[in-house]
């Protein structure tokens, strides 16, 4: 991998694991056109990853700090009840990604993976176009909310299925408010990937890990700096986004690239 093809795909990783275009589908379609095969990269991924969970810290530094304060308080207040409720939507991703995720490993090795991420960024799309037309709601989220969202996050795991469009989305149809709806999908997100990455590593032979796939260290690097500071900007906005409901840009973003990409498949 050269450095253009890591800060190509950094970049794309820190955007798209934010803004509702699916950063997995994202990455497969730059894959694609550069003609980088990162699979047996695991090591970028990690990195690229690390990137994107490093710049949630940055952004809900506050709110985080916020919540280990009145966890340590060792009281049943507002803090360890938000909790309560991040840890209930992880629940259906944990069990998706301890028991299926050969299967889903499965499709991104499928010859026919540009079809699918084009057919699943239609999916998204319309996810997208039906909360945009949904009434403010002015509900808090509570826990019955908060598995529903951990639901439509496992949904996520296939290529082209955004994983912040399709919690937003869901949050929104649920009738929660917009504020707190992208407050808690980023939330949510945090340890589901760090322990992606931990079973990622598992997995893999330490050797193979330990040699990366080659990859320089100054290309690491360059695609861990990309990610943190395109995640970094993109996080921000997509809570500006979903404030001002403008969420009907990305779904007509994710049809135009779904089509394109089912008709370059075909």
């Amino acid at each position: 991998m050269q450095w253009f093809e890591a800060l190509i795909l950094g970049l794309i990783q820190g955007l798209t694991e934010f803004l509702p275009v699916s950063s997995s589908g994202h990455l497969e379609l730059g894959r694609h056109l550069l003609g980088v095969e990162t699979t047996e990269n695991l090591r970028f991924t990690v990195v690229v990853h690390g990137a994107t969970v490093l710049s949630t810290l940055v952004v809900f530094r506050r709110d985080i700090a916020q919540l280990l304060i009145g966890l340590f308080q060792f009281k049943w207040n507002d803090e360890t009840k938000y909790i309560a409720r991040i840890i209930l939507s992880m629940v259906p991703i944990a069990i998706v990604g301890l028991f299926f995720k050969d299967y889903v490993e499965e499709l991104f090795d499928s010859e026919n993976i540009l079809l699918i991420v084009g057919l699943m960024l239609l999916v998204t799309a319309l996810l997208l176009g039906f909360s945009y037309f949904r009434k403010t709601g002015h509900r808090n989220i509570g826990y019955g909310d908060a598995f529903i969202i951990g639901l439509a996050q496992t949904i996520a795991v296939v290529p082209g299925i955004s994983r912040s469009g399709s919690t937003i989305a869901t949050g929104l149809l649920l009738g929660n408010k917009r504020s707190e709806v992208a407050r808690f999908s980023f939330l949510m997100v945090l340890i589901p990937i760090i322990g992606e990455n931990i079973l990622s590593l598992i997995k893999t032979d330490v050797p193979a890990v330990q040699m990366g796939g080659h990859i320089d260290t100054g290309v690491l690097f360059i695609g861990f700096l990309a990610a943190f500071v395109s995640g970094l900007l993109a996080c921000k906005w997509m809570i500006d986004i979903v404030k001002r409901g403008k969420l009907i840009y990305f779904a007509i973003y994710c049809a135009i690239v779904g089509t394109m990409a089912i008709v370059g498949a075909l």
